[in-house]
């Protein structure tokens, strides 16, 4: 492929046939960072996934940019998370992006504990507004997504056109199980999240997370008692 895809020029034949040539997960970081240079960013949840990438991006690219959505609403465990990863990896680059209301001014705009009478709204203001003003600069981005995560995420390719943000979004994990994940922390002896430890596979906010009992939905401890299943980052 002769010239990198950006959203504008976005070629569905080409970007198809570049997505069934790639067979490892390596690869393709390597061809993203190639590509997109300074261009690239990782936002990161920090979750078990986030941490895989984070050590497999430090291999490709050492002064990598990586963001953390900081909604101001997360547990001490993942803030905990974020400070022994910047003493593990120093030389990458993490930025935690807050959104422009604090807390205390969503409320006066909108009511208190926006996340349970408008779980969506309060999405909106701390994830989507803040990624939207991180993405604004660059042509790509990566996620941790996985197709084993949920169904809504069963067609999600290597290189991906994301009409939300007007971006590619470049998702290496694909392929990857819930075991994988694990095996590669556990061999790299990696630092993680100790919400895992007590049944919260997936972790997000702390109000609107929560254990789950079986670890056959990954995402069943997400907003629970609301339709909700995605928090808008990776809805079109």
């Amino acid at each position: 492929m002769s010239k990198v895809p950006t959203y504008d020029s976005w070629n569905e034949s080409e970007i198809n046939n570049l997505n069934s040539q790639w067979k490892d997960y390596f690869d393709v970081l390597k061809w993203a960072y190639r590509s997109y240079k300074d261009e690239l960013v990782y936002a990161c949840s920090f979750g078990a996934e986030g941490i895989v990438l984070i050590d497999l991006i430090s291999k490709v690219n050492k002064h990598a940019k990586i963001v953390f959505l900081d909604t101001g609403l997360h547990f001490s465990e993942t803030y905990e998370l974020v400070d022994k990863i910047k003493a593990a990896f120093p030389t990458l680059n993490i930025e935690l992006k807050q959104p422009n209301l604090t807390l205390k001014q969503q409320a006066e705009k909108h009511k208190q504990e926006l996340w349970k009478s408008n779980p969506n709204l309060c999405c909106q203001i701390r994830k989507i507004e803040p990624l939207k003003e991180t993405l604004s600069g660059a042509k790509a981005w990566i996620s941790g997504l996985r197709r084993e995560q949920s169904s809504t995420r069963n067609n999600v390719q290597y290189i991906n056109k994301d009409e939300k943000f007007k971006s590619i979004k470049i998702c290496p994990l694909i392929h990857w199980t819930w075991d994988d994940v694990w095996n590669y922390i556990k061999l790299n002896n990696l630092p993680y999240n100790q919400l895992h430890d007590n049944n919260y596979p997936s972790i997000g906010c702390a109000p609107c997370t929560f254990q789950v009992k079986e670890l056959g939905d990954l995402r069943s401890g997400r907003w629970a008692n609301h339709t909700k299943t995605e928090c808008g980052l990776h809805q079109d």
